[in-house]
């Protein structure tokens, strides 16, 4: 009996080492197999586990039509993505990835602003990554500077450029392309609309807006783009001449309406144009009572100078204009301006004639008289020398 089991415990013993060196085998055959396939997939260290899906992989999601997400403040955002406007804009090139990095799964993580501002505010600084020198830009301009100061309703890219449906803006010149230039005032009306709507009424805005002429200027020529100032200080108030002078100086395109292109140098030759250039080159930062362009011109509801309710062509508004700071001026006061023309003989006819009258009789008043002295001193050279001859 105890013969019987100790040869059934080494039966048992045999048997399971027997049954390991079967599927240690079984194991060892296995991965060689498994090792020379994961070599064939040549696997790159930084490529993760998860690989971040392509546009159609997205859209197959957020193109279906009502596809939302709500924050915290009740708000909704609109997740849903029209693929034909985003083929079509300036960013049709990029992988949704680009700009969402950190989402490469679904679910994606969860959203961690409590508005949709909060949201935008966290966004928008990705467009640094490919536009940095615009961005850059922006740090300084007014609207930064409000935002930094806590007004988070402040303009930031996306409130401007719409990152799915942004067009194409520039040629390949970098120039603005017309139809771009076109929707600026409606752009910038997103915030400000009463200041578009007085624009929209003025000889600049009526005729970008309903005419389609880009000779005009827009929003951008006279505040730029990125680095907007603050139109407030006292340096852009006596800057604002050489605003208004890259237009109105412009020969091509003044030349189109029969303008006149001395509106700066006759500007500058005046009592308030030398004292506000004074000002700008010594004392920028100072102010100055004496008026620029926009107090007599209207700042972004401009006129035509001959509309007859508000053109300074009338003389009975061009009073108006100078009793806001000349409250005694009577009825002869405009008289003294020339409306920025030098005078010629189809403007300000009797200035003109007489400006060359004492062009005329000045030189020849002092040329006579230096042909008299100099004729004088020519004879009494003379006559000493023949005095001296006698001698």
């Amino acid at each position: 009996m105890h013969r019987y089991f100790i040869f059934s415990r080494l039966t048992i013993v045999f048997s399971l080492s027997g049954f390991g060196l079967v599927v240690a085998a079984l194991v060892g055959m296995v991965r060689p197999v498994a090792a020379s396939q994961l070599n064939s997939l040549s696997f790159s260290p930084a490529i993760s586990i998860v690989e971040s899906p392509d546009n159609s992989a997205c859209l197959a999601c957020h193109e279906k039509p009502g596809m939302t997400t709500s924050f915290p403040s009740g708000e909704t955002l609109s997740l849903t993505i029209d693929s034909s406007h985003f083929a079509q804009s300036a960013h049709q090139g990029l992988a949704c990835t680009d700009c969402h990095a950190d989402i490469s799964s679904f679910p994606h993580p969860e959203l961690q602003a409590q508005t949709l501002r909060d949201f935008s505010l966290q966004m928008y600084t990705l467009c640094q990554g490919c536009h940095e020198e615009q961005y850059t830009k922006t740090l300084d301009s007014v609207h930064m500077r409000a935002v930094a100061g806590g007004n988070t309703n402040a303009a930031i890219c996306t409130d401007c450029h719409n990152p799915h449906t942004q067009p194409i803006i520039t040629d390949q010149t970098g120039a603005l392309l017309p139809a771009a230039r076109l929707r600026i005032p409606e752009t910038c009306a997103r915030c400000h609309s009463a200041i578009y709507d007085a624009y929209r009424q003025s000889v600049h805005g009526a005729a970008l807006t309903q005419e389609g002429n880009t000779d005009v200027p827009t929003c951008i020529d006279c505040h730029g783009v990125h680095n907007i100032v603050d139109p407030t200080t006292n340096a852009f108030r006596l800057q604002s001449p050489q605003v208004c002078a890259k237009c109105h100086t412009d020969q091509k395109i003044m030349d189109k309406y029969g303008i006149s292109t001395q509106v700066l140098n006759t500007y500058v030759a005046d009592f308030h144009g030398t004292t506000v250039t004074l000002f700008e080159k010594v004392t920028p930062e100072q102010a100055t009572n004496k008026p620029v362009c926009y107090d007599c011109h209207g700042v972004h509801n401009i006129k035509r100078v001959d509309d007859p309710v508000y053109g300074l062509e009338m003389k009975q508004n061009i009073l108006l204009a100078c009793k806001r700071c000349h409250p005694d001026a009577n009825t002869n006061f405009p008289d003294a301006w020339m409306s920025h023309y030098i005078p010629s003989p189809t403007h300000y006819q009797i200035v003109y004639y007489v400006n060359l009258f004492y062009k005329i009789f000045i030189p020849g008043v002092i040329g006579t008289m230096l042909i008299f002295v100099i004729s004088d001193m020519v004879r009494r050279l003379i006559e000493r020398f023949k005095g001296a001859s006698h001698r």
